[in-house]
């Protein structure tokens, strides 16, 4: 073969690599990679999508608390803009001429081709003012959206608020798109998935300016939007609204539990706000006028407020002892007046001596002093620091020191102080011994328990000895509420030990109680009065019972802040509680302590407690929690001297 055959070879070779080549890489661009293709259709097809409605919310009977109603986001083209009377296009949608020019220039500054939302949640009303003279303005066009409505207007803690998605929550689930919604707080949080439902997409066909052609693909592609699920609450919406009536004008919470379920039938956060002040336009406004409220009607006292228990703790410390086997149902401690070593005193205010179930019904501080110590003391360990982490796994059976997992968000542990926590700040390397963390006994020194936690613990002593992980929703529409909300939790102390417990429960109600002004005639109530001491004001008053003593249906916990002692104002508002659950009325003979209990205002004393809940409760009062400490933290120990008479 001569050199120009050769060379003729040679160029056809080339020219046939190249052209495979080329081949080779259209088929991939066309067939195997398909992005291009995607970006293509990207520019001829616009993505509409379809928001669902929400899941409705209802209480246990079937009340509805939460539903949806329509809301509109007006979207703007810049490209197909034309002149139009932006003051007749302000009035009918609220909004200043300053705030369109603003909104407009970002559309333009994103893209003059895709649209942009200039205001977000136009009403219904507006809607159809606008929606009459679309005409007039060329290049706007409206998307369908929903918001909130709470008829009640009550549970605005419970049942949270929605909110639009920011960046943390478009990173950490990819349903979520710039623009959307989703459940803030509350029941609307913990049950987001069930509730938004999912979203549908429309796409249409745009031509180059971006106008709508028709539908892509006949629709081949488009996607409905399914509704949420409904949610049915264990809420029992009109003790609900009553616990609010009862603590308006006053700093605290009321949670009332089923012990045979675990199903929260009421949960008050006092002060609370109109839940219907966070939805729509005008929620930023409102959010900050309430974050900016000196009594913070935000905070969840039910849930996030730290308080130390008080003598309702004293129950706990009993049944330990029991169990230990250093206390029995007829060990007798004398009283004088207090509980005394050298130069430690812990006040008290009998001079006689009880046993077990007088201690309880009178509440002696100087009986649990000294039962606390035969607790640290006991011959079974070899040293108080053994006795202690012992103590503390007893108290921590109880749902104390740790979060319960409840389907509530944002819901704390409180506080039961390690041993290394009292190795680090009080006996630094000494030998342990009982006095110093005496308080334990009174339920002070450095314990820290949540209003649902006291809640939970008389649910425990209702079922005489376990108790279901609290929880808010009793059903939903096609899903089963989670599995641990449905087993029993045991305490470490014996079913045996807790008759004579409650015996002495029974008598707190009764005459020579503590809280026998809260006797409820005909009904057989378990209870415990606290005085909560609190070194930045008047101490805090707290209450914590069952009923009906042989089979009970409601446990129920009360604090109302700066109360100054459990039989002023806590134990009366949870027997008019368990009252109104129980009978669904308060009697006649009550109708006095229920007149008080609703016009007490501790929040501005000279003033009474408005007979109807307010949306916004307003105060110059600023209301100081105390902090709990923690195991970095620095010590707040509290004074043991008991300020008041009455526990």
């Amino acid at each position: 073969m001569d050199s120009n055959a050769k060379r003729t070879y040679l160029i056809a070779a080339i020219f046939l690599v190249v052209a495979v080549t080329y081949i080779i890489r259209l088929f991939t661009l066309q067939v195997v990679d398909t992005s291009y293709k995607l970006s293509a259709t990207n520019n001829v097809v616009r993505r509409i999508v379809n928001y669902p409605a929400r899941g409705l919310i209802y209480d246990r009977k079937g009340t509805l608390m939460v539903y949806n109603q329509a809301a509109y986001d007006v979207l703007v083209t810049p490209r197909e803009l034309q002149p139009f009377d932006t003051l007749n296009f302000c009035n009918i949608t609220g909004v200043t001429k300053a705030d369109l020019k603003e909104q407009l220039q970002k559309a333009k500054e994103y893209s003059y081709f895709k649209p942009s939302v200039i205001i977000k949640q136009l009403s219904a009303q507006r809607y159809a003012i606008l929606q009459e003279q679309m005409y007039k303005f060329s290049g706007f066009f409206v998307q369908t959206r929903t918001l909130r409505e709470y008829p009640q207007k009550i549970a605005s803690h419970v049942l949270g608020y929605v909110g639009e998605v920011n960046q943390q929550m478009m990173e950490k689930d990819s349903y979520y798109e710039t623009g959307d919604y989703a459940g803030i707080t509350g029941i609307e949080k913990s049950y987001e998935k069930e509730l938004r439902g999912e979203k549908g997409v429309n796409y249409l066909m745009v031509d180059v300016h971006n106008r709508i052609k028709g539908s892509f693909q006949n629709g081949r592609y488009d996607t409905t939007a399914v509704i949420g699920e409904n949610v049915v609450t264990s809420l029992d919406a009109e003790l609900q609204r009553y616990g609010e009536e009862l603590m308006q004008g006053k700093a605290g919470s009321i949670v009332a539990i089923e012990p045979s379920t675990g199903e929260v039938l009421t949960l008050v956060s006092s002060p609370t706000y109109d839940p219907n002040l966070l939805v729509g336009r005008d929620r930023g406004e409102h959010y900050l006028a309430l974050a900016r409220d000196t009594v913070n009607p935000l905070f969840n006292r039910a849930l996030m407020a730290q308080y130390p228990p008080g003598s309702t703790f004293k129950m706990v410390n009993a049944l330990i002892g029991l169990q230990e086997g250093v206390l029995t149902p007829y060990t007798r401690y004398a009283c004088h007046y207090g509980y005394t070593v050298g130069h430690y005193h812990m006040g008290c205010h009998h001079d006689t001596a009880f046993t077990l179930t007088g201690s309880i019904a009178e509440s002696c501080n100087a009986y649990y002093a000294q039962e606390f110590r035969s607790i640290m003391e006991n011959h079974k360990y070899p040293d108080v620091r053994q006795a202690y982490d012992s103590w503390r796994k007893y108290v921590m059976s109880f749902g104390f020191g740790r979060t319960l997992g409840t389907d509530f968000p944002n819901e704390l542990k409180g506080f039961v102080p390690s041993s290394g926590f009292y190795e680090k700040y009080v006996f630094k390397g000494s030998r342990w011994r009982a006095l110093p963390i005496i308080s334990l006994a009174i339920g002070q020194g450095e314990l820290g328990i949540t209003p649902l936690q006291l809640a939970n613990y008389a649910t425990t002593l209702a079922n005489r000895g376990y108790y279901y992980i609290p929880h808010i929703v009793k059903k939903i529409q096609n899903g089963n509420i989670p599995k641990r909300f449905t087993e029993k939790h045991y305490t470490d102390i014996d079913t045996v030990q807790f008759p004579k417990i409650i015996e002495g429960m029974e008598e707190v109600m009764e005459p020579g109680g503590t809280a026998a002004m809260s006797h409820i005639p005909g009904i057989l109530v378990c209870g415990k009065t606290g005085t909560a001491q609190n070194p930045h004001g008047a101490d805090h008053s707290v209450f914590m019972a069952f009923a009906p003593a042989d089979h009970p249906t409601i446990a129920i916990s009360v604090y109302v802040e700066n109360g100054v002692w459990g039989a002023r104002y806590a134990a009366p508002i949870a027997s008019l509680m368990i009252e109104k659950y129980l009978t669904d009325s308060i009697s006649s003979g009550r109708k006095w302590l229920e007149k008080r209990m609703l016009e007490a205002n501790l929040l501005e004393p000279e003033k009474k407690a408005p007979p109807k809940k307010e949306t916004i409760i307003k105060s110059t009062t600023t209301i100081k929690r105390d902090t709990t400490p923690k195991e970095n933290g620095t010590i707040r120990r509290s004074t043991l001297i008991r300020k008041d008479t009455i526990h």
